[in-house]
């Protein structure tokens, strides 16, 4: 292996210490702390995991969490009803929906419902148009973590090869918009690419979010080139690996994110984070 490890939950830890430092100066200042709602709606395991460490998170640094679990039989509207409430309450800073919600529930009706200054998942059209205007408010968590990992290896974006493998609309496009504003040259690969080796060889920087394992094979990799591994799956022995062969990939890559602990620590880390930008827009901090 030649390639360094770009340790997410390292960098996740650091910002957490700074998180906190900064949230408690603001909560003596203003009177409160930031406050995020998480609304999850059903009995998805992984989702349930995925909320109970937002919460444990929210707690490391200071952020007061409102959580809201839902049966699977819950109404659109209520959960419509619920989310404009949110909306309104001027202690929560951040609604998040935890997603996937059960088939009779529009994900589009309710992320389209949440307030654009309280989208802390960085998914409303808004947020995302404002990123494509190179005007970011609250940006899509795991991006913008990949992002902040990219920049930690210290090396410099502008005029660099990027190719995005994945194109949806949570992590692949908004990828490359962030990609495109670090002055980085974006390629965005999907199903329908031709010839994705091609792509990938030429790559500078590849980020690999197409869900689908193994994907990425170590012989494409630009000798020093970074990879940042979105994917996760679970294999049969328990053990999670990603869209890239680590293996073949780290023997040519310069830096190169593990799964686990790469990209997921620094999801939520970034949650974290918009939750107090809203915050400090919500009190008039001027920024």
């Amino acid at each position: 292996m030649t390639a360094k490890i770009i340790d997410g939950k390292a960098l996740a830890a650091k910002l957490k210490v700074d998180m906190q430092v900064e949230i408690i100066s603001l909560a003596q200042k203003y009177g409160r702390a930031p406050g995020l709602a998480v609304v999850i709606v059903g009995n998805d395991p992984a989702s349930h995991v995925y909320v109970k460490n937002k919460k444990i998170a929210c707690e490391q640094v200071g952020i007061k969490s409102f959580s809201y679990a839902l049966p699977a039989e819950t109404t659109q509207e209520h959960i419509l009803g619920l989310v404009a409430e949110l909306n309104q309450n001027p202690l929560v800073d951040g609604i998040l929906v935890q997603f996937p919600v059960p088939e009779h529930i529009s994900e589009k009706r309710i992320l389209n419902a949440i307030a654009v200054d309280k989208d802390v998942d960085g998914f409303h059209p808004y947020n995302i148009g404002c990123l494509a205007a190179r005007q970011p408010e609250l940006r899509s968590c795991t991006p913008y973590g990949c992002l902040k990992l990219i920049e930690s290896t210290g090396i410099k974006l502008h005029g660099k090869e990027a190719v995005v493998v994945g194109a949806s609309n949570n992590v692949g496009r908004p990828m490359a918009l962030e990609l495109l504003l670090a002055g980085a040259t974006v390629t965005v690969a999907h199903r329908f690419t031709n010839n994705l080796k091609s792509h990938v060889e030429r790559a500078d920087i590849v980020v690999a979010a197409a869900g689908k394992q193994g994907l990425i094979q170590g012989e494409w990799i630009k000798q020093g080139a970074i990879v940042i591994d979105v994917g996760i799956h679970r294999l049969e022995d328990g053990s999670l690996t990603g869209d890239v062969d680590f293996d073949s990939a780290s023997k040519r890559a310069g830096w190169i994110t593990p799964v686990p602990g790469g990209v997921g620590p620094m999801t939520i880390t970034m949650l974290l984070g918009n939750t107090v930008t809203a915050f400090k827009k919500h009190v008039g901090v001027v920024t």
